[in-house]
C-alpha cells in the first residue's frame, strides 16, 4: 500500500494523530498573539474583524494539527515578521516604526522588508523548479527542490506579514490585509499552490510532481516580476471604497485556495498524460498535449501586454521549449512518476478541495456584493467567469462521482480547466472592465 499507517502522534509525513501537548502549546501561542492584538488595536477593529481573528486562531490550530509542518512554518515566519517590525521601530515599541529604515537597515534592505522577502521567494521558487527537474535523474537534487520550496514559502509568508505592517506605517487609513491587488494575490496564489503541493508531496511520498507544479508557480513568478518592475506594482496603495470591508479577509483567501488547487490539479493532469504516454511512439497522441501546453505557455503572454513585447515572446519560446523537452524525455520522466492511480487520486482530491473553497468564496462574494452594492449578483464579467469556473469543476466532479470519469479524459479536462481558471483570475482584468477590475495591467 502506498499509504503509511498512522501512529498515535501522527505519521512519518507529519499528518494528524491524536492531539498532544505540543498542539495545546501552539494553540496557546496563537491565542496569546490574538489577545495582544485585541488589547493593542481594539479601537481599529470592528466586531466582525475580532470574530475573524478568533476564528483564525482556531482554524490555524486545526490546520497545524492536520499537518504539523505548518506549525514550523507559522512560527518561523511569524518570528521573522516580528523581528522585521522591531527593526522598523528602531528599538521602540512594535506600534511605532519608520518605513524609511527599509533602505538603511541591512536585514530589512536585503532580507526581511516585504519586497526583499518576496523577491527571495521568487528566486527560490525558480531554483526549486530546476532542482525538481534535475531530481528526475538525481534524488539529491529532488530533496533540494523540497528544501527550496519550503524556503520560498517561508520567505513569501514573511513578506506578506511584513507588508501588512508596512501599509500601516504609511498611514492609518492605508494599512490593510495584503490580498487587495494583483501583486498581492499573485504572491498569495504562489504560496497556496506551493503549500498544497508540499502537503501532497509528503502525503504520497513522491517528489516527482514537483517539477510539474513548480512550472505553474514559476509562471506566476515571471508575471509577478514583470508586473513589479514595469508597473511598480509593489507600491502599497490605499484601498478603493468597495474593498474597505471585512468580507475581503474571507472571500479572497477562499477564492485563491480554489485557484491554487485547480492549478495544481491541472499540472498533475499533465503528469498523468506524460505517465500514460511514456512508452508511446505515436506522434499523433502527443500533438494534442503539446498544443495544449503551448496554449498555456502563450496565455500569460496575451495577458501580460496588449502588444507582443520581447519579454513575453521569450517567455512563450522558453515555455514551448520546456513542454517539448518534457514530451521528448517522457519515457524517463514517466518512470519517476508515481502510478496512474495515485496521480488520479491527487487530481481528484485537489479539485474537490478547490471546488469546496471556491463555492464558499462565491457565496461570500455574493454576500459582500449585497453589502457593498445592494445586490447579490450583477452579471459583472468577474462574476460571470467565476460562475463559468464553478460550473466547469462542478461538471468534472459530477462526471467523476456519477459516471466514473477517470484517466485520460479527466486529465485533459483538468489541464484545459487551467485555461478557464487563468482567464477568470487574470484575463478578466486584462480584457474586460467591471466592478471587480481592481488590478489593472
Amino acid at each position: 500500500m502506498w499509504q503509511e499507517s498512522m501512529t498515535a502522534s501522527g505519521d512519518a509525513r507529519g499528518q494528524r494523530g491524536k492531539p498532544d501537548w505540543t498542539d495545546l502549546v501552539f494553540f496557546l501561542l496563537l491565542a496569546a498573539g490574538a489577545a495582544y492584538v485585541l488589547t493593542a488595536y481594539a479601537d481599529s477593529m470592528d466586531y466582525y474583524e475580532k470574530m475573524i481573528l478568533g476564528g483564525t486562531v482556531v482554524g490555524l490550530s486545526w490546520l497545524a494539527w492536520l499537518w504539523r509542518p505548518l506549525r514550523t512554518l507559522m512560527i518561523a515566519s511569524g518570528a521573522t515578521a516580528i523581528f522585521a517590525i522591531w527593526l522598523y521601530s528602531d528599538g521602540g515599541g512594535l506600534a511605532q516604526g519608520d518605513l524609511a529604515r527599509a533602505e538603511t537597515v541591512f536585514f530589512l534592505k536585503y532580507l526581511f522588508s516585504s519586497q526583499s522577502a518576496i523577491l527571495w521567494m521568487c528566486s527560490l521558487f525558480v531554483l526549486a523548479m530546476v532542482c525538481y527537474w534535475i531530481g528526475i535523474f538525481s534524488k539529491t537534487a529532488a530533496w533540494m527542490g523540497t528544501v527550496l520550496t519550503w524556503s520560498a514559502v517561508y520567505a513569501g509568508v514573511t513578506g506578506l506579514l511584513v507588508r501588512w505592517r508596512e501599509g500601516h506605517l504609511l498611514g492609518p487609513d492605508i494599512g490593510h490585509i495584503p490580498v487587495s491587488n494583483l501583486y498581492e494575490v499573485f504572491v498569495l496564489f504562489a504560496l497556496i499552490t506551493a503549500m498544497f503541493y508540499l502537503y501532497y508531496e509528503r502525503r504520497y511520498a513522491t517528489r516527482a510532481l514537483g517539477g510539474f507544479v513548480l512550472l505553474v508557480i514559476s509562471s506566476a513568478v515571471v508575471f509577478l516580476l514583470w508586473y513589479t518592475f514595469t508597473r511598480d506594482a509593489f507600491q502599497i496603495q490605499p484601498l478603493v471604497p468597495a474593498l474597505k470591508s471585512w468580507w475581503m479577509k474571507l472571500h479572497v483567501p477562499a477564492n485563491f485556495i480554489g485557484y491554487g488547487t485547480f492549478s495544481l490539479a491541472a499540472m498533475v493532469g499533465f503528469a498523468y498524460l506524460i505517465k500514460e504516454n511514456g512508452e508511446t511512439r505515436s506522434i499523433a497522441k502527443l500533438i494534442p498535449l503539446f498544443l495544449l501546453g503551448a496554449v498555456l505557455c502563450a496565455e500569460p503572454m496575451m495577458f501580460g501586454s496588449r502588444e507582443l513585447s520581447p519579454t513575453w515572446m521569450i517567455y512563450f519560446g522558453v515555455g514551448a521549449l520546456i513542454v517539448g523537452s518534457i514530451l521528448a524525455l517522457r519515457g524517463r520522466i514517466a518512470q519517476a512518476l508515481p502510478s496512474l492511480e495515485i496521480l488520479d487520486d491527487i487530481m481528484y482530491r485537489a479539485i474537490a478541495v478547490g471546488f469546496a473553497f471556491f463555492t464558499v468564496a462565491t457565496i461570500l462574494g455574493a454576500l459582500w456584493a449585497a453589502d457593498a452594492w445592494g445586490t447579490y449578483w450583477q452579471w459583472d464579467p468577474k462574476e460571470t467567469w467565476a460562475l463559468i469556473v464553478w460550473l466547469n469543476y462542478a461538471a468534472w466532479l459530477h462526471m467523476r462521482l456519477m459516471k466514473g470519469l477517470r484517466g485520460t479524459m479527466a486529465a485533459y479536462w483538468a489541464l484545459a480547466g487551467l485555461l478557464v481558471t487563468s482567464f477568470a483570475f487574470l484575463g478578466v482584468n486584462m480584457f474586460l472592465s467591471g466592478l471587480h477590475s481592481y488590478g489593472e495591467l
